[in-house]
């Protein structure tokens, strides 16, 4: 199925959230922080990064036989998902990033599960898609709470001075 024009910024889900992070890092060379992209760069690359990782997990559970392009995924995956908790400090999210960045993502699933817009899927899972789009929601609303009660930690623990 080729994705409608109107789609293309939602669909490639751990591509974009890599790209978000790209900016991230040319804002950190320049000395400066992007906050907004900061949000939408922790909270997708824990998303993704978990997606990924428990999907090719699930597909081999499921019976697809895993080789080394699902391990790499794994692992690769995995590593976004850990990028965006070592670098937390660093960044400089408000509340409202979280707002904006909560309604990018939870958007983003319900094109892809209502408008079956979603990620690849080993055909051993397609049974259960309904359940994934399920798991897929609330990740979203984990990786955002994540990110979220980071952003307070940090906040009080600068307020605090320490």
């Amino acid at each position: 199925m080729q994705t409608p024009i109107h789609f293309i910024p939602f669909v490639p889900d751990s591509p974009t959230a890599s790209l978000f992070f790209v900016f991230v890092l040319i804002a950190f060379l320049s000395g400066k922080n992007w906050p907004l992209l900061e949000a939408l760069a922790a909270v997708t690359l824990i998303k993704y990064g978990l997606w990924a990782v428990v999907m090719n997990t699930a597909a081999g559970i499921a019976g697809d036989t895993l080789n080394w392009t699902h391990y790499m995924l794994i692992f690769s995956h995995l590593g976004m998902a850990i990028q965006a908790v070592l670098y937390a400090p660093f960044f400089r999210i408000k509340t409202w990033h979280i707002v904006v960045t909560a309604l990018w993502t939870v958007h983003n699933d319900i094109i892809d599960y209502l408008f079956g817009m979603q990620p690849w899927l080993s055909r051993e899972l397609m049974p259960w898609i309904n359940e994934i789009g399920y798991f897929t929601f609330w990740l979203s609303i984990f990786s955002i709470a994540v990110v979220y009660f980071q952003q307070q930690w940090q906040q009080k623990r600068s307020i605090e001075g320490g």
